[in-house]
């Protein structure tokens, strides 16, 4: 199978090593990995902040590059939900029926990655070696958007020398939300310390999620309090294997 990697402008400028982990992961698997340089950005930032001409061409790229691609894997839920809830709306909104029809045709095919695992390829075990302490944020986008219900809790389950701990009140925002920590900086402040109370009374050694970017929210705080407990994400989690174990940055 072939499967072309939409690595997220938020991973590729500030967690590539989240890229790296997806390689490592699907090509340990069978797949046979493209990356299209000429990709960019899914155009959520510019369409939530009312940029629509913006986010349209970001959309329209989006769709003229992957069309005849046979699966897009994307590890970020959130920008997927950007894909499936928007797209097709600034594609009516600016009365592009030729890309209407395109992207109707390739959206089946555009994947997150715990669903590409689970539902695409059928898998809950892959052969993964993580032996941590882990707990799961459930990001907004992937429990309320995509609804990827217990599919990253599968997985996670299905790796070796992983204990996984509940997290409390799982359906609450971490206070991210892009540009919302920012606009509303206290409010974000108070969601986010919420979280790290439930975070922090797993005992985990690690905190996964489906997005880098609940994670960086997140990871800053306990940075900061000088807590023990790392952010990865789940790629991270998933490619590390016995034979070759996760190490940060890597």
């Amino acid at each position: 199978m072939r499967a072309s990697l939409f690595i997220t402008c938020y991973n590729d400028t500030l967690f590539p090593e989240t890229g790296r982990a997806v390689v490592r992961l699907l090509e340990r698997l069978g797949i046979t990995l493209d990356f299209l340089p000429a990709q960019t950005c899914c155009g959520q930032m510019h369409a939530n902040t009312g940029f629509r001409g913006e986010a349209f061409s970001q959309a329209k790229r989006f769709v003229q590059l992957y069309r005849d691609t046979e699966c897009v894997v994307i590890p970020s839920s959130s920008c997927v939900a950007m894909i499936r809830d928007q797209y097709q709306g600034l594609f009516e909104e600016l009365g592009n029926e030729e890309l209407r029809r395109q992207f109707a045709a390739l959206l089946p095919r555009v994947f997150e990655l715990s669903e590409f695992l689970t539902d695409k390829l059928g898998l809950d075990d892959v052969g993964a070696y993580f032996p941590h302490r882990v707990t799961y944020h459930a990001s907004c986008h992937g429990l309320r958007a995509l609804q990827v219900g217990d599919r990253p809790f599968r997985l996670l389950r299905k790796v070796s020398g992983l204990e996984l701990l509940p997290l409390a009140n799982l359906e609450r925002c971490c206070g991210f939300g892009g540009t919302f920590s920012v606009k509303n900086a206290e409010v974000s402040t108070a969601m986010l310390d919420a979280k790290l109370i439930d975070v922090l009374a797993t005992g985990a050694g690690y905190c996964t999620a489906l997005d880098n970017s609940c994670l960086m929210h997140l990871g800053g705080a306990l940075h900061r309090q000088k807590k023990a407990i790392q952010t990865i994400h789940i790629a991270g989690i998933l490619a590390s294997t016995v034979e070759h174990p996760y190490r940060a940055g890597q």
